[in-house]
C-alpha cells in the first residue's frame, strides 16, 4: 500500500469493527504500514481472517457481534491478550437493509401497485438499520473507551455523506448516518476533559459489499442509480478507498 504519508503509530493498538469490510480492511492495512497492531472486529469472522492474514503479524482477526456487548467485551478481552491496551477505536461496523429501503424515488399521487414504497417499509428494517449503524457504535464505545480514559485515545466514527444530503430510496441509512455525526459531537464534548479525541469521517459514494447489487447489475452493467451518482459526481467516479486514507 503507498501511503499518502506516514505517522509513528508504533506500539498502538487499532480496534477496528467491521474490519472484513472494504473500507474497513483498508484502513486497518494503512494503519499497519505505519507500524500500529490492528484488531479486526467482525461478525464475519472468515472475512476478517483473510484481511488479518494479508497485513500479517501486526494484525489479528476476532469474530464479534457489535450488538451485542458479552461478545464485545469478550473480544475485548482477546485484543488485550494478545496486543495489550486499545489506544485506538475505529466504529467501522454498519450498513443499511433493503427491508428499509424504497423502490421509488418519489412519491406520486399516481404509482405502480407492485413497488416497495416509504408505506410498506418494515419496522423491523428501520430497527435493525438504527442498531446496525448507531447502536454498535455505542456498545463498542462503551467497551473499549472505558479503557482510555486514564491513558487517553482516539475514537473514529464512520458517518456518511447521507448524513448531511439525504438520498433518495434510503430514509432509515440516512437517518441513522445523521445519528452516528450527532453522536460523534455529543462523545466529543464528554470525552474531552479524559483526553479522548473523537471524529467521524464520512465518505461518499464507495462500492461495497453491501450496495453493490444497488450500483450494477448482475453483468456488471451501471444501473440507473450509479450513472445519475456519478453525473452528479464531479470526478465522475465512484471514491477509491485510497481516497480516505490522508484523512484517517
Amino acid at each position: 500500500m503507498k501511503l499518502p504519508f506516514k505517522v509513528d503509530l508504533s506500539n498502538k493498538i487499532v480496534v477496528i469493527t467491521g474490519g472484513g469490510g472494504v473500507l474497513m480492511s483498508e484502513f486497518g492495512r494503512a494503519l499497519a504500514a505505519c507500524g500500529a497492531k490492528v484488531a479486526l472486529l467482525d461478525i464475519n469472522e472468515e472475512a476478517a481472517r483473510a484481511v488479518a492474514g494479508s497485513i500479517g503479524e501486526r494484525a489479528m482477526a476476532v469474530k464479534a457481534d457489535c450488538l451485542n456487548k458479552e461478545s464485545l467485551v469478550s473480544a475485548k478481552g482477546a485484543v488485550e491478550e494478545r496486543f495489550g491496551k486499545v489506544n485506538f477505536l475505529i466504529n467501522g461496523a454498519g450498513g443499511n437493509s433493503p427491508k428499509a429501503t424504497c423502490d421509488n424515488e418519489f412519491m406520486t399521487p399516481e404509482f405502480p401497485e407492485d413497488i416497495k414504497t416509504f408505506f410498506d417499509l418494515e419496522e423491523a428494517g428501520l430497527k435493525y438499520v438504527f442498531d446496525l449503524n448507531i447502536l454498535s457504535a455505542f456498545l463498542t464505545t462503551q467497551v473499549f473507551a472505558a479503557g482510555m480514559v486514564k491513558t487517553g485515545g482516539t475514537i473514529i466514527n464512520v458517518s456518511s455523506m447521507n448524513a448531511y444530503r439525504p438520498l433518495t430510496k434510503i430514509p432509515a441509512y440516512s437517518a441513522a448516518k445523521a445519528g452516528i455525526s450527532n453522536f460523534t459531537q455529543w462523545l466529543a464534548v464528554y470525552f474531552a476533559p479524559a483526553g479522548i479525541r473523537v471524529n467521524a469521517i464520512a465518505p461518499g459514494f464507495f462500492v461495497t459489499n453491501q450496495n453493490r447489487n444497488l450500483l450494477f447489475s448482475k453483468d456488471g452493467t451501471p444501473t440507473a442509480r450509479t450513472e445519475k451518482i456519478l453525473a452528479h459526481t464531479p470526478l465522475g467516479r465512484f471514491g477509491e478507498v485510497s481516497d480516505l486514507i490522508g484523512t484517517l
